[in-house]
């Protein structure tokens, strides 16, 4: 498993796309720090909402396609019969090649979010605004939620490399994925809600979400940016239960992957 894991860190950062994509997150930090200028009085806040956007839209990105970089493809040009020929196990394989887009999302993530910790730490010059954002410890559990985001993403996008014949179906359906993780929470609040008093919406399609809520992680969950932002602290149980749910997904993700490759045919 692990010289798989190994493998797949060293290429990880060799792919000209995946370069791109850094370049992408490092100028949308850049742009979080521009964006400052535009919020004479919460520059800082500014910086960090804007930055962690960027940075979550990287880090998805760079999952999708590490995933389909080191998994896809090579079972697409049946590149992975070649390791696959040694005396290993195909769990062995794809729990490695996991392991890797793993440590890779982690230095990626360190990475951005020492950028934007920068930016954030001087936008705003000397001016002092009424909430101090929180730049350590709570800046940086918000880093991990996004970190941990992205890994339920890559474990998706895995399970659908192992079962598609198409190379870039997994960047599709994984982007499309994050998107509706995330905007669940949202959805799942507003109908709670009542629907701003909309009966027929909520009649209508109110089964449906209850029903979606089932099936897709509510990815919303792992947004911790507010304690950095506004210095409101998290509970732990709140930070636990989101770790959990994310790691229940995941384990049953990759679980259906392992099912799935170890049956699958390359000929």
């Amino acid at each position: 498993m692990w010289p798989f894991c190994l493998s797949a860190f060293r290429s990880g950062f060799r792919s000209r796309a995946v370069l791109l994509i850094l370049v992408l997150g490092v100028l949308l930090v850049g742009v979080s720090f521009l964006a400052a200028s535009f919020s004479p009085r919460q520059p800082q806040t500014v910086t960090i909402d804007v930055g962690f956007s960027g940075i979550r839209f990287s880090l998805i990105l760079l999952a999708v396609f590490w995933v389909q970089e080191l998994v896809a493809r090579e079972v697409e040009r049946r590149t992975v019969l070649y390791a696959l020929a040694y005396p290993v196990s195909r769990a062995a394989y794809l729990l490695g090649r996991f392991a890797g887009v793993v440590s890779l999302l982690g230095v990626a993530s360190l990475m951005l979010g020492a950028l934007l910790w920068v930016s954030a730490r001087y936008s705003g010059g000397q001016y002092v605004q009424a909430f101090v954002v929180q730049l350590g410890g709570p800046y940086w559990i918000a880093i991990g939620g996004l970190w941990a985001d992205a890994i339920v993403v890559a474990a998706f996008s895995l399970l659908i490399a192992t079962l598609s014949t198409v190379q870039m179906l997994p960047v599709a359906l994984g982007v499309a994925f994050a998107v509706a993780g995330k905007t669940l929470g949202a959805a799942l609040d507003y109908m709670a809600r009542g629907a701003d008093g909309d009966q027929d919406l909520l009649n209508r399609y109110g089964p449906l979400v209850e029903t979606i809520q089932w099936l897709l992680p509510d990815l919303s969950r792992l947004d911790w940016r507010v304690w950095p932002m506004y210095g409101v602290p998290l509970d732990a149980e709140v930070i636990a239960y989101a770790l959990l749910l994310a790691c229940g997904y995941v384990v049953i993700l990759m679980s259906l992957a392992v099912f799935a490759f170890a049956r699958r045919e390359f000929f």
